[in-house]
């Protein structure tokens, strides 16, 4: 309620503010404003001149110093680092030249050794080859010799079962030496 009450006032013309201008915008009062403008300006740059503009200028040549330093160390660490590096890829080639080295030596020792076992292994194989192929030789003769008796006993077997009687033994030994000529 209160504000409302303001409001009307204000509105109306009468009241304390009424007809009063913002005092920057009067116009009568613009000369000693700009006045005071230049003295408060004139101050301002005066101080700033003769107290903070030297000190940022030292704080920037010290900036700059310490800067120009900091980049002479760095160049200084990268040379170092530089010839670190050239020293650290030179022993890695001289060790990898002893390691091509060494690998040589050792696959030719290995190559003198598997042929020495081939050799062995070869011979060795060899006199089992002989000793398997003799007693081939000799279980296929006895499997021969005993071929007439199974055949035999096997056309007698199927004789007998196709027919239901027993062929004599002289019958089977004929047709079976019969069946070998052919």
């Amino acid at each position: 309620m209160i504000s409302s009450a303001y409001a009307a006032t204000a509105a109306s013309g009468h009241g304390p503010d009424a007809g009063v201008a913002f005092p920057p915008f009067d116009p009568s009062s613009f000369v000693s404003q700009l006045f005071w403008l230049a003295i408060a300006f004139g101050a301002l740059y005066w101080v700033m001149s003769r107290f903070a503009v030297p000190r940022m200028e030292q704080l920037l040549e010290v900036r700059r110093a310490k800067i120009a330093a900091d980049l002479k160390h760095a160049a200084d660490m990268q040379a170092k680092a530089q010839a670190a590096g050239e020293a650290y890829e030179k022993s890695l080639a001289d060790a990898r030249a002893n390691a091509q080295t060494i690998a040589q030596q050792t696959q030719s020792k290995l190559n003198a050794e598997a042929d020495a076992k081939r050799k062995t292994v070869e011979a060795d194989l060899a006199s089992k080859l002989a000793a398997a192929e003799k007693q081939m030789a000799d279980t296929k003769a006895k499997a021969l010799a005993n071929v007439d008796a199974i055949a035999s006993d096997a056309a007698a077997a199927i004789i007998e079962r196709l027919t239901g009687k027993t062929p004599s033994p002289g019958d089977v030994a004929a047709a079976v030496a019969g069946a070998k000529a052919n």
